[in-house]
This record gives C-alpha cells, sequence and structure tokens, in this order.
C-alpha cells in the first residue's frame, strides 16, 4: 500500500490516511506520487497522482483540495466551489472527501465519536500559532472528538529561531515543554506535542498518532526541509 492508514478507534465507517510518496509517475525531486498542484510538477504527472489515489483509495469523489497559506481558515467543504484558500475543512455529510498536503508541516484530522461529522487541518507552526486547530473545533461544533496526528517534522530535526519559541509562550506557559534548547538562539521544538497541548486546552483528549519523522524517512515521506524541491503527502479523511 502507498498510504498509512490513520491508527485510531474511529467509527469503522470513517476512513482517514495519509499518501506515502510512492507509487506515482512524477519525477526527480518530487518522485513519486506528487499530489500537489502548486510547487513545480508537472501538472500531467499530479493529475495522474491524484487519479491514482482516487482509485487506489476507492474514494466515493474528488477530494477537497485546497489552497493552504499556513492560516486558520476552516471551510465547509461540500459547499467548496472551485479551490478554496484555507487551512482546514470539514463536513457533516457522507461522501465528501476532505484533505490537506504536507511535506513537513502537521497534517490533522478529526471526527466526533459518532463518525457523523469529520475534518482535516494543515497546521505549521505559524498555522498552529493563528489557531487552526481552535477553529476547526469550532466549526465541527463538538469538543467530545478523536483525533490523530499524521507524519510530520520529528521532535529532533524541527529547529527554531526563539522567536518561534516567544509566539507559542506568548499564548500560554503551556507550550514551554514543547521546546529543547539547541544551539545559539535555536531551539527544537516538537510539533506533535504544541498540536497536542493546543487540543487539551481545547477539551479535546483523545489524541492518537504522532509518531513519524518525515525529514528522518526519506524513503517513504516527503520532506521541504531536507529537500527543499520536493511533493506533498496527502492527508485525507471521508466517511460512508
Amino acid at each position: 500500500m502507498n498510504w498509512i492508514e490513520a491508527d485510531w478507534p474511529a467509527p469503522a465507517h470513517v476512513h482517514a490516511v495519509t499518501t506515502l510518496r510512492t507509487g506515482g509517475v512524477s519525477e526527480g525531486g518530487y518522485a513519486s506520487l506528487n499530489p500537489a498542484a502548486h510547487v513545480g510538477d508537472r501538472q500531467e504527472d499530479v493529475f495522474e497522482n491524484r487519479n491514482r489515489i482516487k482509485h487506489d483509495l476507492r474514494l466515493p469523489a474528488e477530494p477537497v483540495w485546497l489552497r493552504q497559506v499556513h492560516g486558520s481558515r476552516v471551510i465547509k467543504a461540500d459547499r467548496v466551489n472551485g479551490v478554496e484558500e484555507a487551512d482546514a475543512s470539514y463536513s457533516d455529510r457522507a461522501g465528501i472527501v476532505c484533505v490537506v498536503l504536507t511535506a513537513d508541516c502537521l497534517p490533522l484530522v478529526f471526527t466526533n465519536a459518532a463518525g457523523s461529522i469529520i475534518a482535516t487541518a494543515h497546521a505549521g507552526w505559524r498555522g498552529l500559532a493563528a489557531g487552526v486547530i481552535e477553529r476547526t473545533i469550532e466549526a465541527m461544533g463538538s469538543r467530545d472528538l478523536l483525533v490523530w496526528l499524521g507524519p510530520a517534522i520529528g521532535p529532533e530535526r524541527f529547529e527554531v529561531g526563539s522567536e518561534v519559541r516567544r509566539v507559542f509562550l506568548n499564548k500560554s506557559p503551556d507550550f514551554a515543554v514543547a521546546f529543547k534548547e539547541s544551539r545559539g538562539e535555536k531551539w527544537l521544538a516538537d510539533i506533535y506535542q504544541l498540536a497536542r497541548i493546543t487540543l487539551r486546552q481545547q477539551g479535546v483528549e483523545r489524541i492518537f498518532g504522532g509518531n513519524y519523522c518525515t525529514v528522518m524517512e526519506a524513503e517513504r515521506f516527503y520532506s521541504y526541509r531536507r529537500d527543499g524541491e520536493t511533493g506533498r503527502m496527502a492527508t485525507l479523511i471521508w466517511r460512508d
């Protein structure tokens, strides 16, 4: 399989996966299953990769692709007309496929206990600081949620400046535990921990995943920090 299935106790009619970089037609730094149309890859290869993802996962519809901007806007996926600028989407309808693209940033998928509403969010540090998780939970209208943290940059590879740490500490001192001193004015940030703290602040306790490193696992994952010119993984969620 050219994807990872979310390891979480969601209802059986809810499906969530992250694609790997294998199984597609793109070449060079984009090799091979790159579904991102904005990174410089050949458009015909991107669309073939998207078709393969749709076919192999037996998706019920074309995913609702977003134009991601490291912000906090959340949209209702079944109301989208074209490609909208947002970093998260949700749906309470069957057959709608929510998707985000990442290559080091953190993808999250959400569902409630009944599996009647789903969401996915793209969260780099800017999106986390801007409140993309909080806005997604607000849009879903429930805190009785299960959340899976998909593949992102690991805590030993995500070096940031002291200004990034200050942004989070200004939000809450709770975030201090997610940073470890590195060298000079640099810190190692744990993006998984930043997300977990945010989720728990919102009353969400059932949090799963968060045990990959996109930088270190070059055979499986794209990584912008590692390679610069590269593709993206797609994290998708839908329900029957």
